[in-house]
């Protein structure tokens, strides 16, 4: 039973879900904003801004791994 499509389709979901995260996270930290003269340089991430910061790094590792999980099983099929 062939495994690569099946991690080819769950890779292609992570990475759009991953996308999304990326999207949703805050605009203040664009390009822009490194030559804005804006005092507030450090701060830290509270409630539903730091679940999703995790969330965003979870899917990330979970892309990466999918991504290495694909290339072993594609690379053993054969």
């Amino acid at each position: 039973m062939p495994l690569v499509p099946y991690l080819n389709v769950a890779q292609i979901v992570v990475a759009v879900c991953l996308i999304i995260v990326v999207l949703l996270q805050s605009r203040g930290t664009g390009f822009a904003s490194g030559f804005s003269s804006d005092s507030s340089i450090f701060r830290t991430r509270r409630g539903f801004e730091l679940v999703l910061f995790q969330f965003t790094i979870g899917l990330a590792v979970v892309f990466v791994l999918l991504a290495i999980a694909s290339v072993f099983v594609a690379r053993f099929e054969l």
